[in-house]
């Protein structure tokens, strides 16, 4: 029996159980998880030009009908009392500034109007983000439109600019007078490429990027990830990485490197311009340019192809063998030449005068 006035301790909680605590932990996990992995996967929304918090509009832009405006700039002869009207589009990480450097003696002599333009997501351009391979040819065209150039035009395209050639030459093949496309990406996949030789100039690439273009083709809800995580190396080319620089392109770099727009040029998000150009450039299309046939079949116009033997951006293998199957298509290979040949000294005015007046550059021997 107890004694009188002792006071007994209530009895100690039991410890919670393990499963309990299992479970709550799972829950926890189950919410938590998916939050960081579509924070992980999925980009911040682009920050358009002109929207509050968005860089602010300097550029003169032209809207399309669906609501987008497109950012362009104007250089050569005025467009009312030019001869020759060419659009040019610019490739990988570029803008409107880094037009083909046509000197202004022979805009002024030939009579040359140049049209460059922010690509969609580049610069001032707003965002696609329906973006295929055909949106950019009709981009072009209504650009053309809206810009009053006339019913034909002449088109120069660099690098993964150079591949959008081919969907203009399908698309708006009608509104072409003549076409020059330089140091052009290919893509590994279209259909009708030997494994042969897609396997060939897949093998020129660094392993990195070989990762990246994969990823951009076969998973293409993963390439934003996987161009910003830390964890290993992504593509290089978005690195800027030198290796990939011939001896001629690091004398040429100094032009292309250091130029003081470069800030603005991914300015509404990497998304928006860079990963959303791999996820199309090397996309599954569903034709190839291999299936194209001769635009210019009645001799009023020229496809001229250019591109660098020791260009370790793009391998040379696709655009060799794009030409030997397509007889139509004029061959420029330059022997010491990398990516960066239209910046050379001259050689803006030599492909130009090859495009417009049917000069053989000898330069391209």
């Amino acid at each position: 029996m107890a004694a009188s006035g002792v006071k007994r301790r209530p009895p100690r909680p039991a410890p919670p159980s393990s499963g309990g605590m299992v479970k709550k932990l799972m829950l926890a996990l189950a919410v938590f998880l998916p939050v960081l992995l579509y924070q992980q996967l999925h980009p911040l929304p682009p920050k358009i030009c002109g929207s509050p918090g968005g860089p602010p509009v300097t550029a003169t832009r032209t809207r399309l009908q669906d609501g987008r405006h497109l950012a362009y700039l104007e250089s050569g002869v005025p467009k009312d009392k030019a001869k020759y009207k060419i659009i040019f589009v610019h490739g990988f990480d570029s803008c409107r500034y880094d037009a083909l450097p046509i000197s202004p003696e022979l805009a002024q002599d030939l009579g040359i109007y140049q049209l460059s333009f922010d690509r969609p997501g580049y610069c001032e351009s707003d965002p696609n983000p329906d973006h295929k391979e055909k949106s950019i040819a009709l981009d072009i065209e209504e650009l053309a439109d809206n810009l009053q150039l006339g019913p034909k035009f002449y088109l120069i395209g660099f690098s993964m600019g150079g591949e959008i050639m081919w969907s203009c030459l399908k698309h708006i093949p009608h509104r072409l007078s003549g076409v020059a496309i330089l140091g052009p990406v290919g893509n590994y996949w279209w259909s009708g490429l030997p494994s042969n030789v897609s396997q060939h100039a897949w093998n020129q690439q660094l392993p990195q990027d070989k990762w990246a273009v994969w990823v951009s083709h076969h998973l293409p809800w993963l390439t934003y990830w996987w161009n910003t995580q830390k964890l290993f190396p992504a593509s290089s080319v978005i690195a800027y990485n030198p290796a990939l620089l011939s001896e001629e392109d690091k004398l040429l770099m100094t032009k292309f490197a250091f130029r003081p727009y470069m800030p603005q040029i991914r300015q509404q998000g990497q998304h928006e311009c860079l990963h959303r150009d791999m996820i199309v450039g090397f996309g599954k299309w569903s034709w190839s340019p291999l299936e194209l046939e001769d635009p210019f079949a009645g001799g009023e116009g020229k496809v001229h192809l250019y591109h660098g033997v020791e260009d370790l951006i793009v391998p040379v293998s696709l655009s060799r063998y794009l030409s030997e199957k397509l007889p139509w298509v004029v061959y420029h290979e330059l022997p010491k030449s990398g990516h960066m040949f239209p910046l050379g000294d001259g050689m803006a005015d030599v492909i130009v005068k090859s495009l417009l007046l049917g000069e053989q550059p000898s330069q391209a021997s």
